[in-house]
């Protein structure tokens, strides 16, 4: 399997053992790895016969919540970055990995329409009901189209069980 990790992240993958199929065959990714996890199902040569997306970053916010979000992180990065993975649910320094501005700006703008230039993949999507950081229903809408969407109930973007909810 080839994982891709999500914003500013390296190694999570442990976290989603239980979401991800092992095999030659299988790529997978998180948030911000789902969209370089397609990129590179569009790209390889190689065989792929399933593509697993945990909490694809999905976007769909006003031009004006991304250039806060661009300025905050270029005002202070280490911040900026805590929050975001704050608010997704999930802090620990152990996974956490240098990331760029590019990064980000890569994070908000990906067409995910290439997706439907995919054949012969099994797509399946993963995402959690409390996720803060994308809109889910309208991740739902679009992923529905092109695979299967697993919902995963009082999950964040992490896909992890929010408690006292």
């Amino acid at each position: 399997m080839r994982f891709f990790s999500g914003f500013c992240l390296c190694n999570e993958k442990e976290l989603f053992r239980e979401y991800l199929e092992e095999g030659d065959f299988v790529v997978a990714g998180f948030s911000y790895g789902a969209q370089k996890a397609v990129e590179f199902v569009l790209n390889t040569p190689y065989r792929v016969d399933k593509l697993q997306l945990l909490s694809p970053a999905y976007f769909s916010y006003h031009k004006k919540i991304i250039e806060m979000n661009i300025k905050a992180f270029c005002k202070d990065k280490k911040s900026y970055i805590k929050n975001f993975l704050k608010k997704a649910g999930f802090w620990d320094e152990r996974f956490l990995c240098d990331c760029e501005l590019k990064d980000l700006k890569r994070l908000f703008y990906f067409d995910w329409n290439k997706i439907k230039e995919l054949r012969d993949v099994k797509v399946e999507v993963f995402l959690g009901e409390r996720d803060r950081i994308i809109d889910v229903k309208r991740a739902y809408e679009f992923f529905k189209e092109v695979g299967e969407v697993y919902y995963i109930k009082n999950a964040n973007h992490f896909l992890r069980r929010d408690i006292g909810i």
